[in-house]
């Protein structure tokens, strides 16, 4: 019987190259010998392979500037693309983004909000997720809150926002200001400082579309996602959306800090059936779909958190979902060291002894010496 092979895809992009969509490739074919030890050997047909594009197809002329976000949005909301899958990073470690960026993820929350992050943390964590990952990954900053510093520091990196616990129009037309450049825009006036040796000249700043600015393309590139977390914000969504519309991309229900807004059980962000809360979630999909607006989610394919026919139900509707998360695999690790546990339980009861008194499963036996002291005899 040959030894099973597992084909593997590295990928790599030169910054500054002239189309953004230009992808190195280098194949290496790992084969397991009958030792375990892996060795080099010839392609197996039925190799898996790793995703060669993603949302590389949305990066701009370089890694240094943000994705296309905006566009890849308005895509997966009119179906041409699927829904962008991605994972929530609920801790703050630039090795667990390291190690998960070439597996293909759409995009990344980067949850800075919640974590014990600091600036050059999370800046680091952006760079990874879209330099790792052949820039196949768009990474999502959720900013501390609506300060002009945070937004800018997110932007800078490369990320797009999510913005947490927007509840009025002049708390969506502050944050679209300072995300934004150009006084002057038709829409809400930008307030977005121009970082001066973010991109270098001649090499990172080159503009995705030649016939506009680079701070034009920058402001069509990265994605603004709003978290509508309150009773209060769903009643002004409405509102929101019709003035700031054009500038939201995308809405995220944030259902955990609505139900305990609303005096409701956390319920781990899942729901309930209080008709409060049903009003609610009805009037927020009601208002989303009034003005087709792409909106994204939490989204899982199994248990605990959910099935296969919700997933896909939810995905014929969302434009993001957010279906892995780093946080629940490591819960994963607590539910197999219990299951463990459980399973060599039995071995104490079958010894006849307890934890700690067997020795290589035998018992160990106390036998009394002259001068009263213990030794053991097996």
């Amino acid at each position: 019987m040959s030894s099973p092979e597992i084909r593997l895809k590295f990928h790599a992009q030169v910054s500054h190259i002239p189309h953004p969509h230009f992808i190195q490739s280098v194949n290496f074919n790992v084969h397991t010998a009958p030792h375990g030890l892996p060795t080099m050997n010839t392609p197996s047909p039925c190799a898996a392979k790793v995703p060669t594009k993603g949302m590389a197809a949305y990066a701009s002329t370089t890694f240094f500037q943000p994705h296309r976000a905006r566009e890849a949005i308005r895509d997966a909301h009119a179906k041409t693309i699927p829904p962008l899958m991605g994972y929530y990073a609920g801790i703050s470690s630039i090795p667990n983004t390291r190690f998960l960026a070439p597996m293909g993820f759409d995009a990344v929350w980067i949850d800075w909000e919640h974590s014990s992050c600091n600036v050059e943390t999370m800046t680091t964590m952006v760079h990874d997720s879209i330099f790792m990952s052949g820039g196949r990954t768009i990474p999502f900053v959720r900013v501390p809150g609506h300060d002009h510093a945070s937004i800018g520091y997110a932007l800078d990196a490369g990320a797009s926002l999510i913005i947490p616990q927007v509840e009025t129009v002049s708390e969506a037309k502050h944050v679209i200001s300072a995300a934004k450049f150009n006084a002057s825009r038709p829409s809400v006036p930008g307030t977005r400082s121009a970082p001066p040796f973010r991109y270098i000249i001649g090499v990172t700043d080159q503009p995705y579309d030649p016939a506009r600015t680079l701070h034009e393309c920058l402001n069509d590139q990265a994605a603004i996602m709003i978290q509508v977390e309150s009773l209060a914000g769903i009643e002004n969504l409405d509102s929101i959306l019709a003035e700031c519309g054009s500038d939201i991309d995308m809405v995220w229900f944030g259902s955990l800090d609505c139900r305990v807004s609303m005096g409701l059980p956390g319920n781990s962000g899942l729901g309930g059936a209080e008709p409060e809360w049903l009003a609610a979630a009805a009037k927020f999909r009601e208002i989303i779909d009034k003005h087709d607006k792409p909106y994204a989610g939490f989204g899982f394919s199994g248990p605990p958190f959910g099935a296969v026919e919700g997933f896909v139900e939810s995905a014929e509707r969302m434009s993001m979902m957010m279906m892995a998360a780093d946080v629940l695999a490591f819960m994963g690790m607590g539910n197999a060291l219990q299951e463990a546990k459980a399973l060599v339980a039995p071995l104490v009861q079958r010894a006849g002894g307890k934890n700690g008194e067997t020795t290589n499963g035998k018992v160990v036996e106390e036998k009394k010496t002259e001068n009263g002291e213990a030794i053991a005899a097996r």
